[in-house]
């Protein structure tokens, strides 16, 4: 592996700055649209997407805190809000009581269902709509390999916790 520079060239000065100007561009639209359309935060959103994405539509806190990059108090947090509203119910896992199971409830699927057809729009619009099919590819590739490398060391919120053994 190369040694690191002291200095960006220009060209990783150029995207680093157009990476951060687009992820502050982007960002506040795609929350609007989500308290716009179904009073959700973007964690909020994040975790019924999750949940809705999961095959029994139920996932562990600590595996949606793996997948969130969020504090998991923050995270427990904004799950008991979505619970009192009725989006998501919270219980024991049947395997382990120390663990909590969130599951989406019919209600949840709900607000996802209203929610997702204008954030599609939204980030077709202002994320992909300049770009061809093979510069979306590319960013994807390009954006996995960092998320990769950034997961190999990630804060705290994004690690993954140890699963104790017993």
């Amino acid at each position: 592996m190369p040694e690191p520079s002291s200095s960006l060239t220009s060209a990783q000065l150029a995207a680093y700055l157009s990476f951060t100007e687009v992820s502050a561009l982007l960002r506040p639209a795609v929350e609007k649209q989500l308290k716009d359309v179904g009073q959700l935060s973007y964690v909020q959103f994040q975790l019924l997407a999750r949940l809705g994405d999961a095959p029994t539509g139920s996932r562990s806190m600590t595996d949606l805190a793996d997948g969130v990059v969020y504090s998991r108090s923050g995270l427990t947090y904004q799950a008991q809000l979505l619970d009192q509203r009725g989006l998501v119910s919270r219980a024991p896992s049947p395997e382990d009581e120390r663990r909590v199971v969130v599951s989406i409830t019919d209600a949840g699927r709900q607000v996802l269902a209203a929610v997702f057809p204008g954030h599609i729009a939204l980030v077709q619009e202002l994320l992909f709509a300049s770009l061809s099919t093979d510069e979306v590819d590319a960013l994807a590739a390009v954006l996995g390999k960092v998320g990769d490398r950034l997961r190999a060391a990630p804060p705290r919120s994004a690690a993954p916790r140890r699963r104790r053994t017993v």
